[in-house]
């Protein structure tokens, strides 16, 4: 039987971030890159990681250098989904963007654990993709170290019903991951009507309005930071 025991790590930089942030001049130059992209918005320069924190927050700095390290692990093709290569990143960025659109409009404080769970909402697929076409029963996963929420939430985000406790945020992934097909960043044919939304949406008082806006600000978002991603 295959095991996985082992999901394959960040970059090193990432282990050593904190201590470490200022010293990385390639992680450093991202960090500004991203600042500065049309993405945040921010009106003046932003040209050190101090003024970064500053004006993003060291949460917020944290999300964002979380996404640059994620970046070469995710921009590979995975032949057992059929996703090509950027695919599972182009998808995971949009539903990052879209769960960010959720967490404003859903007044949602203290939420970094949702982009956390957005970005890596498909992140079993790295592993899986290897596997999914011949060995997919006899594939047995590990567990990680992840808060619970964050495992509920990658775990029933295709199934949110199926979620015992701690399912908020497995409802918001849910609502996150479908925006993100809907507005073409996935494979075609998983792409839904506003329907699946269905008993999620209403749970989170969430209209077919409101979804269709978040669609479209989803696109928006994910525009803004094409550039960076090189998309």
């Amino acid at each position: 039987m295959l095991k996985i025991e082992a999901f394959p790590g960040m970059p090193v930089t990432a282990a050593k971030l904190l201590p470490l942030l200022k010293y990385d001049p390639g992680l450093t130059a991202n960090i500004l890159k991203l600042t500065n992209s049309a993405y945040f918005g921010i009106p003046t320069r932003v040209s050190s990681v101090k003024q970064a924190i500053i004006l993003l927050g060291w949460k917020r700095l944290l999300q964002v250098v979380m996404t640059i390290c994620m970046s070469p692990l995710m921009k590979k093709a995975i032949p057992g989904y059929d996703l090509s290569r950027e695919g599972l990143w182009r998808h995971s960025i949009a539903v990052s963007v879209a769960a960010e659109i959720l967490v404003k409009a859903l007044k949602i404080p203290d939420a970094e654990e949702v982009f956390t769970a957005a970005l890596l909402h498909d992140v079993g697929k790295l592993i899986l993709g290897r596997f999914v076409k011949e060995d997919l029963e006899q594939i047995n996963l590990q567990k990680w170290s992840f808060p619970s929420e964050l495992v509920n939430a990658v775990q029933w985000h295709h199934d949110p019903e199926a979620c015992e406790k701690s399912c908020t945020l497995s409802d918001i992934v849910h609502i996150a991951n479908t925006l993100g097909l809907m507005t073409g960043f996935g494979k075609a044919e998983e792409q839904p009507a506003i329907e699946p939304f269905g008993p999620v949406a209403d749970r989170l008082g969430l209209t077919a309005e409101d979804l269709e806006a978040m669609a479209q600000q989803t696109a928006s978002g994910f525009k803004k930071l094409a550039s960076f991603w090189g998309f």
